[in-house]
Order: structure tokens, then sequence, then C-alpha cells
């Protein structure tokens, strides 16, 4: 593979709750390991029909407040369709639309630039998948 194009597959335990788990750290570790200096694209994929990946502050509430409007948007009740595994369960199949499965951020002197309070997260609501795979790739 050339160094041009680099990718890792984390995985992460999200728990059986709805969570919002900061992977800024993982992103960061990343980049120093291959990045070596250089500008680029740091792209974050979930490849689950049922997460996404926000760009959000974090502990500050910011990540509870993202839960709860979510729950507002799409509350997990019976109104939904697509009706296997825990009750309301089709509202997570909603919510790559609302918050995507992807993010591509920028690498300058293989560091992520980042706001000073962004944090890149992924975002999952399904209590009944508590094992993720989110996909790092660096393009530089």
């Amino acid at each position: 593979m050339s160094d041009a194009f680099t990718t890792q597959v984390l995985n992460i335990s999200s728990g059986s709750s709805e969570a919002v788990v900061d992977l800024t750290r993982d992103c960061e570790a990343f980049l120093r390991e291959v990045a070596a200096g250089r500008d680029g694209l740091l792209n974050v994929f979930v490849p689950h029909a049922t997460a996404g990946i926000a760009i959000i502050e974090t502990g500050a509430g910011s990540d509870d407040d993202l839960l709860t409007a979510l729950h507002s948007l799409l509350p997990a009740d019976d109104r939904w369709q697509h009706r296997h595994g825990s009750p309301g369960h089709g509202r997570d199949h909603v919510l790559p639309a609302i918050v995507p499965p992807h993010a591509t951020l920028p690498v300058v002197d293989g560091s992520l630039e980042l706001g000073t309070w962004q944090s890149v997260c992924l975002v999952d609501t399904n209590r009944d998948n508590p094992n993720r795979e989110v996909r790092l790739s660096f393009l530089g």
C-alpha cells in the first residue's frame, strides 16, 4: 500500500446504552503513526447501518444534549416500520440520515485540524450492538 493512503480499523465497545464515544485521541494517535508531518485528509467511517460520526464538543454536556435531541427527533417507540431488535430500534436505522456515518477532516503538518472545542465522536443509539468498527483512512 502506498504511503499516500493508509487505513486502520478501530474496534470500539460502545456499551449497552446509547453513547457518544470520543475518538479524537484515537484519530490523533493514528495520524502520529502515518501522517509523518504531511498535509492531507483524515476520513472517519463507521460501516454500520445504525451509527454515525459527529464533530461536536464533548465533556461540557453537548454529548448528552445530542442524545437528548436525537430522542426528540427519533423517539424509541413503536412508530417505526423497521421492527426487529429492541423496542424502537427502527429509529436507529434512521440515525445515519441525521448523523452521517462519516466525516472527512483536514490534516496539516501531520496534525488533525479541529476547532478548539471540537471532537470526533462515534454516535451510537443502538443498544442491540455494543461492538463497532470505525475505519480511519489518511490520504496525504
